[in-house]
């Protein structure tokens, strides 16, 4: 796992970027995505989150468990590809659909 990020849904409001307090998300070596997990809020797919690699957009993922869940590990991780992030660049995970209740976690492997 690259990272995980655990915010409350008071603050994972639309726009804000849930890594943004992570010491991982910039690193200065090269790094290997090769998949997301999205869980929590108050219903399946109620929330979403988009992700990018510093400009590059990786895809829109929906939160696939409810409630404060743990990541289960291959059932919530949707695969990416293995995207070749390099040293030094910027993952973000921006808010596009706020969850309403519950907090949400997300996970990059």
């Amino acid at each position: 796992m690259l990272f995980e990020t655990y915010e409350a849904a008071a603050t994972a409001l639309v726009g804000v970027d849930l890594a943004r307090n992570e010491r991982t998300q910039v690193s200065s070596r090269p790094r290997v995505m090769r998949g997301i997990a999205v869980v929590g809020g108050n219903a399946i797919n109620e929330a979403a989150i988009d992700c990018y690699v510093e400009n590059a957009y990786i895809g829109r993922f929906r939160n696939t468990h409810s409630g404060v869940v743990g990541i289960t590990i291959p059932d919530d991780v949707k695969p990416t590809g293995a995207r070749a992030i390099p040293a030094g660049s910027k993952i973000s995970l921006i808010v596009a659909v706020a969850p309403t209740v519950s907090p949400i976690i997300v996970g990059i492997f």
